[in-house]
């Protein structure tokens, strides 16, 4: 449903409340896109937004009880720190959505939205002793999952769900089954202890890396959060010429029932790491790296090699286990680097990420073909204040992975395919990224009103899909084109005393679906959430 109020495709958890006494736990996109427009504006103080989720200190920290901003008098932060135990509910959240035609979402965590009718719910708890945090917030959906034509893959039986394009390559379905599908989610849930500079922790909470708002290269709130543990920084640790915040992961990756890989092969090992270094002198700006792992989940368990994957060399022509591990040709390595500035009082941002989905060979392959195997996302946001109550933004985002012209001359896949965990870059059936980096090219472009009653947004999104295997064995060109979808969507937020109203409307016109004919498809949504 994108970012509608507390929507459970991304995560971030704070004991922040209205202004009734009660203390509650907001877990969702909608307070994180409002936290940033807030640092954009210069109303919250400058932090890295790179490493995400966000702690409940860093939520509080963020939400500075001296600003004066739209929703001032719907959240406010605990009054002092203080050393007992404080202790509150998620806010409980229901949502139904629709599509009339096909599939059609994204950003909505463990929520798949089918053909016809979709339900999720939201509840849980969380609770803050001193350097300790815990939230449980699981997520239930069940989804209609109506029937719709499917594009051929030269499969029958289970598999003839799978991907189009590369049913044996890449774990994403067209459609999970021929009948409802439901799942319940451990969701956006975590336990963490902030002991210093240093965190430390056990999650199923999305992960967002990088600055993207809609299309990260390496990972965000698309599919559903994975289990796993961390270690990293609890806030930005100064060493005079910058601060440096960043966090490494380890977790376990699944597979759905469409999947061509066998059932002991359907666990893999993520290790992952992301880092930012804000320069001295300069704390608008934030630069950084992601390097995120695949590899085997072997019946012998995970090794410290493996362990220690995102800190190993960039070029595989130095890795000594290359020719002596056999699982040293199946992991697959996607790794990035951003940047993010934010101009204080300027109210304006810009953004981007480049990413790789492989190591390079050596240093030659590094300088002379840094578009291999690439994709990029570039974005900007303007924020103007119309009152001390009153936002307007608009955001601009273009995001592209398509197959170059390299493919003459080398072999070359599209972003999130892999040959040897043949999963591809996903979780569960979904992508960790952006499905429009899978596709080969998106962008989207929005204008928001915040005021204190809520929000409104309108927003056109644009992405296709290429038609690359013609293209990725040498021919030059696509035979069919693209298969493209553009999107129309306004969205509202309304607070009406203890409740939240959300709701949106969108118009996706797939133009030369599977290559062939158009068609149109209605999504509409409805969530509403309520304190207690």
């Amino acid at each position: 449903m994108g970012a509608l109020a507390l929507a459970p495709g991304a995560s971030l958890g704070a004991q922040v409340r209205p202004t009734d006494p009660r203390n509650e736990t907001f877990v969702g996109s909608e307070l994180e896109d409002y936290l940033r427009l807030l640092q954009v504006t210069g109303d919250a103080g400058l932090y890295p937004w790179s490493v995400r989720s966000f702690s409940p200190g860093e939520v509080e920290r963020l939400l500075a009880p001296e600003s004066v901003h739209p929703w001032g008098g719907r959240f406010a932060v605990p009054s002092g720190p203080g050393s007992g135990l404080r202790a509150g509910l998620v806010r409980p959240r229901v949502g139904v959505e629709y599509n009339t035609a096909f599939p059609y979402g994204a950003n909505d965590g463990a929520v798949w939205s089918g053909r016809g009718a979709t339900v999720s719910l939201q509840a849980g708890f969380s609770a803050v002793l001193g350097p300790l945090s815990v939230t449980v917030a699981p997520v239930a959906f069940w989804a209609e999952n109506r029937e719709f034509d499917l594009q051929a893959n030269g499969y029958e039986g289970r598999l003839a769900f799978a991907d189009a394009r590369w049913p044996d390559l890449v774990d994403s379905p067209q459609r999970f089954g021929d009948g409802t599908y439901a799942r319940i989610d451990p969701g956006q849930s975590t336990v963490r202890a902030d002991l210093g500079p240093v965190a430390l922790g056990v999650s199923s909470a999305n992960q967002q890396w990088g600055p993207a708002r809609y299309n990260p290269v390496i990972l965000g709130g698309n599919a559903p959060g994975f289990v796993h543990a961390f270690a990293g920084t609890s806030r930005p640790v100064d060493l005079w010429v910058g601060k440096v915040h960043g966090r490494l992961v380890w977790g376990r990756l699944e597979q759905s029932e469409y999947s061509g890989m066998p059932s002991d092969s359907s666990r893999r090992l993520m290790s992952g790491l992301v880092a930012t270094f804000t320069p001295r002198g300069l704390p608008g700006l934030e630069v950084g790296l992601t390097r995120f792992f695949h590899a085997p989940w072997t019946a012998d368990g995970v090794d410290r090699a493996d362990l220690l994957l995102p800190l190993q060399g960039f070029l595989k022509v130095g890795l000594d286990d290359r020719d002596d591990n056999e699982d040293a040709e199946v992991r697959n390595q996607l790794a990035s680097l951003f940047f993010r500035a934010v101009l204080p009082g300027s109210g304006f941002e810009v953004y981007g990420e480049y990413g790789r989905d492989d190591h390079n060979w050596d240093f030659r392959d590094f300088v002379l073909e840094p578009d291999h195997q690439s994709a990029y996302t570039l974005g900007l946001s303007k924020v103007w204040e119309r009152s001390g109550t009153e936002r307007v933004a608009v955001h601009g985002e273009v995001t592209n992975s398509q197959v170059t012209h390299l493919s003459r001359v080398r072999p070359e896949g599209s972003f999130y395919y892999h040959t040897g965990l043949r999963q591809g870059h996903t979780h569960r059936g979904q992508f960790l990224g952006s499905p429009a980096i899978y596709g080969g090219a998106g962008s989207t472009l929005a204008a928001e009103y915040y005021q204190p009653g809520g929000r409104w947004s309108i927003s056109w999104d644009r992405a296709l899909r290429q038609d690359d295997a013609p293209i990725m064995w040498g021919y030059g060109s696509s035979s069919q084109g693209v298969d493209s979808y553009h999107t129309l969507r306004a969205e509202v937020l309304r607070f009406v005393g203890r409740w939240e109203l959300a709701g949106e409307l969108a118009g996706v016109y797939n133009r030369r679906r599977y290559f062939d004919s158009n068609v149109f498809n209605l999504n509409a949504g409805l969530s509403v959430s309520s304190s207690f």
